[in-house]
């Protein structure tokens, strides 16, 4: 596959990002600067971490209106295959894509530290491919990760298979006492109702590498990468 990966002022994990999908996975990646209004061919769109326009106004809400989100948004509703990850999942969100929003850690504490994560189901791309009871390990880092919807929404998004983990401890228990940021009912990360866009908090790309002693954030990117080219 050919990724596209966002570069926005303020980015900070794009070459993360590209890294892990260009040297550990194996795929064409091209960088693609905010002000581009070409997406140059690419099968898939990553929107990499960082702070976007320095976080201000609101996490995202800047971002979403450089000109190349509108080539995303099209590129999306035509099914095109879209991951944020981090400031990428808030600006998903702020771009309608995704369904909620992310609102500030509940200790209103920006978090740095390794969590753990199980798939809520796998009828998703993310997690088709995983083991729904086994608890994967990944880093966070943020301040404004507590994940919000109201109760139709969630309702809905339950419906449809439309989160795609929650957090919880190391043997795969989802409690309230291992919740980072307050996201309500441990959510992690969402997808749209056509699965075709997803977005987390927590960084796969930073977890992705034998040389970390950590390879299970590359375990989701197989995952969804194996849905969308079998």
């Amino acid at each position: 596959m050919k990724f596209g990966v966002l570069v926005f002022p303020g980015s900070n994990c794009d070459h993360d990002m590209v890294y892990t999908l260009r040297d550990k996975l194996g795929h064409e990646v091209v960088e693609l600067w905010h002000k581009d209004t070409d997406l140059n061919g690419v099968d898939a769109i990553a929107i990499p971490g960082g702070f976007s326009y320095g976080d201000y106004l609101r996490s995202g809400a800047l971002a979403r209106f450089s000109p190349i989100m509108e080539k995303v948004v099209e590129f999306a509703n035509y099914g095109g295959l879209v991951f944020g990850v981090c400031n990428g999942f808030q600006i998903l969100c702020e771009s309608g894509l995704l369904p909620g929003t992310l609102l500030h850690n509940n200790n209103q504490k920006f978090i740095c530290k390794n969590v753990y994560i199980k798939p809520d189901n796998r009828h998703n791309p993310m997690t088709a491919f995983l083991d729904k009871d086994k608890a994967l390990k990944i880093p966070i880092a943020h301040g404004e990760g507590r994940y919000f919807a109201d109760d139709e929404t969630l309702k809905n998004m339950r419906l449809n298979k439309q989160i795609l983990f929650r957090y919880c401890d190391e043997q795969g228990h989802v409690n309230d006492s291992v919740n980072p940021n307050g996201s309500i009912e441990n959510i992690v990360g969402v997808c749209n109702k056509n699965k075709n866009v997803f977005g987390m908090m927590p960084h796969p790309e930073r977890a992705a590498d034998a040389e970390l002693g950590n390879e299970d954030g590359k375990l989701i990117l197989e995952s969804m990468i194996k849905s969308f080219t079998k």
